[in-house]
């Protein structure tokens, strides 16, 4: 198998009625899918737009998934845009792609002929409806290779400029081939997307979809705003699988929500982007005790998810779920900073060799040759390794453990602290809901920043009790919400700009 638009084709055939995609209110089957991208993908054609980027600046719906098949029908890559994105970083990313064409829905037509750029707009309408053109289709396919790329998702640099990371067929099949058996997709799985469509986390549900026969329910961005709704939203739908970032998990856990509703349908719950609050964790696995909890870890980079791991076990206060090993196909690499591999229970900066890389980062090749540089263990022939700027180790049991971010380790006082390691004492706190601890060197002080009912004089105490003293944060800021990037981590930048 060498092209991910063969999953589409395969469940196509074999259960074109059943549902494939739905919001709830409206929703589309494998043949609708199959027929609507066809049809995307001949009109580009016949536009003349053929292996050039295509944003689709469409609202989280059915067609849009659509839109982005059609896309890699034409033999084209896609874009994902947000119209809820910053004018200025629309424009910027716009200008770094300089896409051969556009497709928008009714909801963003006026924004899509405001934005500035050379090629053509498209409703999508126009495209999907339109006639098929089998013949033009299967020469696309003749020369496509497993290594074209199939999407850009944009992520922001340390420089807060858009790094967009480019896709290919190769790397996502070898990530969903090897996903869906460890989360057991099958034709009873129906998802509950969290993530939005313009971020890689989406893929962990599409594409299973589309492999297995699945249902993947899109929900609705404001039942993220009710936890109760939220959860009634589940089980109205019947939504067994859930693929989420921590900080909506814990959106639940920390109000109380179990109190008052369950969900009654999940067997199987996924979480990335973040470590998860132990005490949060603890909640939803006493909420849910025949559900399957499981630990993801992935950078874009490497195309999504690349570490898993099945809990299996209690864990403590101090503790840290392990992100467990890597995939088939996959393997993990613990550098230190002599570029040799870290021993037992040394930490090391997690490295990444194998299919699963991306291709780079768009139209910046000195960027990307300082991500995924040659591997250092290989000096006899080319082999590229991604360097996730993450540390971890190995504990006791041979899990791969993250310790943090390498820009997160800091040197205080003569210390050499982990700020995840103050951030993980703050959120065990009965009160504190989630943490992030920043560093200012030229001043040599730490802030904790929180989210919670606990009062600062209470978590100030309660860190005293647990940390050494040249640990303890100079301030402490109580928030109302934690700032989020759009894959869901903290925003460690804009948590900076609060001062």
């Amino acid at each position: 198998m060498k092209n991910i638009l063969e999953y589409l084709e395969r469940t196509a055939r074999r259960l074109p009625y059943s549902e494939a995609f739905t919001d709830g209110s409206f929703s589309m089957n494998f043949q609708e899918v199959y027929n609507q991208a066809r049809g995307v993908g001949s009109a580009l054609y016949r536009a003349g737009i053929y292996r050039r980027p295509v944003v689709v600046l469409m609202d989280k719906h059915p067609r849009a998934i659509t839109a982005f098949l059609g896309v890699i029908y034409g033999g084209n890559y896609y874009v994902s845009l947000d119209a809820r994105m910053p004018r200025q970083r629309l424009q910027r990313i716009l200008g770094t792609l300089e896409p051969g064409a556009m497709i928008y829905d009714e909801t963003n037509a006026s924004l899509a002929r405001e934005l500035e750029f050379r090629g053509e707009r498209f409703a999508y309408e126009k495209l999907a409806f339109g006639s098929i053109h089998e013949e033009e289709l299967r020469r696309i396919r003749e020369k496509q290779l497993d290594t074209d790329p199939i999407y850009i998702v944009f992520t922001s640099g340390s420089t807060g400029d858009p790094k967009g990371v480019v896709g290919c067929h190769r790397g996502v099949i070898d990530y969903i081939q090897q996903l869906c058996p460890v989360l057991g997709v099958d034709e009873t799985t129906v998802f509950g997307n969290q993530a939005p469509l313009h971020v890689d986390a989406c893929l962990k549900e599409i594409l299973p979809t589309l492999k297995c026969g699945a249902k993947t329910v899109l929900i609705p961005k404001e039942n993220f705003l009710f936890p109760v709704k939220l959860v009634e939203f589940l089980n109205e739908h019947k939504i067994n699988t859930l693929c989420w970032v921590v900080s909506a998990l814990t959106f639940l856990s920390s109000l109380g929500t179990f109190d008052k509703v369950r969900p009654k349908y999940l067997r199987t719950v996924a979480f990335a982007s973040e470590v998860f609050p132990i005490r949060q964790f603890q909640i939803w696995r006493k909420a849910l005790s025949e559900t399957r909890f499981f630990n993801l870890y992935g950078p874009t980079e490497t195309t999504g998810i690349c570490c898993y791991y099945q809990v299996d076990r209690d864990f403590s206060e101090g503790e840290t779920i392990p992100v467990g090993r890597p995939f088939p196909n996959t393997e993990i690499l613990l550098l230190t900073q002599a570029d040799t591999l870290a021993g037992p229970g040394e930490p090391g900066e997690i490295c990444i060799r194998g299919s699963r890389l991306t291709l780079g980062y768009y139209g910046d090749p000195e960027r990307t040759a300082a991500a995924f540089p040659q591997n250092p263990l290989n000096r006899l022939y080319p082999e590229r390794i991604y360097r996730t700027g993450d540390l971890g180790k190995y504990n006791e049991r041979e899990e791969l453990v993250f310790l943090g971010r390498k820009d997160n380790q800091i040197k205080h006082m003569g210390h050499r602290i982990e700020l995840g390691e103050i951030e993980a004492a703050a959120a065990w706190h009965r009160n504190v809901q989630s943490a992030c601890c920043l560093y200012d060197k030229e001043q040599c002080r730490l802030t904790l920043y929180y989210v919670g009912g606990a009062e600062q004089r209470d978590v100030a105490v309660w860190l005293k009790e647990k940390l050494p003293r040249y640990m303890m944060p100079h301030t402490i800021v109580k928030i109302a919400a934690m700032p989020l990037t759009p894959n869901g981590k903290i925003d460690r930048r804009g948590l900076g700009a609060l001062g």
